[in-house]
């Protein structure tokens, strides 16, 4: 992070009623930041973290907002835009649910793999047996598994320029998907699969559960797909969800979240909401991927923000 000042806002009430969410179903060389107030949660842990990060030459950048209230609770550099990896396909799964309820896509309809080409960076599609699957079902692998083919079929289907005038509709400037996935990035490609900032990557998801993002019925049906996602390695680690089953956690706790990986990109987006407050969030780590320890160093900053994002909705 540059040397501008992070804003820390204070723990909320713990009397506040978070029921009506709950009801809904919704699913180079820098300065250390500044903080700002005596006495409120300063995320120390987390400042502590990003502040290494960012002295090790690594691009920094968080939001984290109250789900209700819309104020600031953590910002740091949020306005940067940044390589978020498979975070852009957000954008791209609103833009199919928009297309499936105006009815300009039938959502069973059926997509042959052998018409898209071959990647194989991530997902599962590439390894079943099933040759052609409905759109829905693309839609739900592409969310839960990141998988890059059941993406790039979606993106074939609607058109890049249909996401970035979804994304213009939304009022996101600084959040684009630029490509479909590739195994290899050629000099006429795209450097990169999408860009976004935290600040925007956070409002989006604060749309989706709010019920925002284009109409209720949309923005209920991506929260859905998304609440499938089962990588809860970074952030999401602090949760103790269990991957593969946590729509219905038992404990009070709401979690809808999307992660992007790259060559040296960490990138996650989601909501985070227990009895106390409810939050949406962004964090965006782009760093030298010289080692297994600074890959490491920058997911335990993940991890690290996790918990004391446990600890705000608690």
């Amino acid at each position: 992070m540059r040397p501008e000042e992070i804003v820390v806002a204070p723990t909320p009430d713990s009397s506040r009623d978070t029921a009506p969410l709950r009801a809904s179903g919704r699913t180079g060389g820098r300065r250390p930041p500044r903080r700002t107030g005596a006495g409120r949660r300063s995320f120390t842990s987390t400042l502590a973290a990003l502040d290494e990060l960012a002295t090790s030459g690594a691009r920094v950048a968080v939001r984290v907002a109250d789900l209700d209230r819309g104020t600031t609770v953590l910002a740091g550099d949020d306005n940067d835009t940044l390589p978020v990896g498979g975070l852009g396909v957000v954008p791209l799964l609103v833009e199919v649910a928009a297309a499936f309820e105006d009815g300009r896509l039938n959502p069973l309809e059926i997509v042959d793999r052998s018409a898209v080409e071959p990647v194989s960076v991530s997902g599962v599609w590439q390894h079943l047996k099933a040759p052609a699957l409905p759109l829905v079902d693309l839609a739900v692998l592409a969310a839960s598994t990141g998988d890059a083919l059941a993406a790039n079929a979606l993106l074939r289907r609607v058109g890049l320029p249909a996401v970035r005038a979804r994304l213009e509709a939304l009022g996101l400037e600084r959040t684009a998907l630029l490509d479909r996935f590739r195994d290899r990035r050629g000099p006429d490609d795209a450097p990169q699969v999408a860009l976004g900032s935290a600040r925007e990557l956070a409002t989006l998801f604060s749309a989706l559960v709010n019920s925002r993002a284009v109409s209720a019925r949309v923005s209920a049906q991506v929260a859905e797909w998304l609440s499938l996602n089962t990588d809860l390695s970074l952030v999401a680690s602090a949760t103790g969800l269990d991957p593969f089953a946590h729509e219905d956690d038992g404990h009070g706790l709401l979690f809808v979240n999307k992660t992007g990986r790259g060559d040296g990109v960490r990138a996650e987006a989601g909501v985070l909401a227990g009895p106390r407050a409810g939050v949406s969030y962004a964090l965006i780590v782009c760093f030298d991927d010289l080692s297994i320890a600074h890959r490491l160093r920058a997911h335990d900053a993940f991890r690290i923000l996790g918990l004391e994002l446990m600890e705000y909705v608690f």
